[in-house]
């Protein structure tokens, strides 16, 4: 199978994360996507120290009734600072049937150098990385130098081709501005939130008081 990881802190998950998932699903052809919740992220400090079983709890809640989609907690399971190197690796040993398609904005990209052991990530799998529409820059350009010259552009597909391993592919989404930090800042004031995320995730957030500085109820 063709499995998408879309990894992220998820604190909390809201309709923007579902609405990427929903593109890359169906511009890769993919069979699934599975939603990865960090336990601890390696690049900033988690926010409001929201558990990891909270926050896969409510990605669980958004996904329920869409079988495209599940939430993997490998990254809960092995416990401690989350790489995603470690992780494909892992999903690797346990999943040997699949192929993955590992999910990524265009800002983490252009990061991936500061990554953990990265030119073992195009190792593992494809590689998607989601930009807004009128991004017209190259994702050859923003490669790390010592792993460019592996791969050759292709302009039939837009995509980066790798000689006998894994491509990275470009996927133009239509954004949705939703921001997890705004959301907790309107949780934390009463505000109302039902348009940015589900109501499973409300339900959830309100019945163990996540997120609330206030008396006024998750609407």
């Amino acid at each position: 199978m063709k499995i998408g990881l879309l990894g992220g802190t998820f604190n909390p998950v809201h309709y923007g994360h579902l609405h990427i998932a929903e593109e890359v699903f169906t511009c890769c052809g993919l069979d699934q996507v599975w939603f990865v919740p960090t336990c601890q992220p390696p690049h900033k400090r988690l926010v409001d120290e929201v558990s990891f079983q909270h926050r896969s709890a409510m990605v669980a809640a958004a996904l329920a009734d869409d079988p495209r989609f599940m939430v993997c907690d490998i990254e809960g399971r092995r416990g401690g600072t989350s790489y995603s190197v470690e992780t494909l690796e892992q999903l690797h040993h346990e999943y040997p049937q699949h192929q993955f398609f590992f999910i990524m904005g265009l800002d983490s990209f252009q990061e991936i150098g500061s990554w953990k052991d990265y030119p073992r990530l195009f190792e593992l799998a494809h590689l998607v990385v989601t930009a807004r529409p009128g991004f017209s820059g190259s994702l050859q350009a923003l490669l790390p130098v010592a792993i460019a010259d592996r791969f050759c552009y292709d302009a039939e597909s837009k995509n980066l081709l790798q000689t006998g391993g894994f491509s990275v592919f470009s996927v133009t989404h239509t954004c949705r501005d939703i921001s997890s930090t705004d959301i907790r800042r309107k949780l934390m004031a009463g505000e109302d939130v039902s348009s940015l995320i589900p109501d499973a995730v409300s339900d959830y957030i309100r019945q163990h008081k996540l997120y609330q500085n206030s008396k006024d109820p998750v609407r």
